[in-house]
């Protein structure tokens, strides 16, 4: 497994942008597939993004789709989440993970190892 730590959450007004970050320990890290998801009180861990090995391939969620990019720096042991146009609808508590495969899975259960989470409040 590997450790996760995002950074990055904070209170944003709608329509700002934040930046999340994820750090990994392990040597092993370009060998993930990496993922964000976000957990709301009283609803499933949702699905936002994911990203391959090497960043050629990605996913997203559909209502993240064109606001949101997910990107990697395997040299510095970290993916990133660069959030714009936000929305209320974003707030929450974003969560790094990684799963060890090829596919770029928008399943919470593919997903081997979780962070902490960072809070991302987006307010009127």
């Amino acid at each position: 497994q590997v450790q996760l730590v995002e950074s990055g959450g904070g209170l944003v007004q709608a329509g700002g942008s934040l930046r999340l970050s994820c750090a990994a320990s392990g040597r092993t890290f370009s060998q993930y597939v990496m993922g964000w998801f976000r957990q709301v009180p009283g609803k499933e861990r949702a699905f936002v993004a994911a990203i391959n090995w090497g960043g050629g391939s990605t996913s997203y969620a559909a209502s993240v789709k064109g606001r949101f990019t997910i990107s990697r720096d395997n040299a510095k042991n970290t993916v990133y989440l660069e959030m714009n146009s936000l929305l209320l609808d974003d707030t929450g508590v974003y969560l790094c993970a990684a799963r060890a495969g090829r596919a770029v899975l928008a399943t919470p259960g593919a997903y081997d190892s979780w962070g902490q989470g960072t809070q991302v409040t987006v307010s009127s």
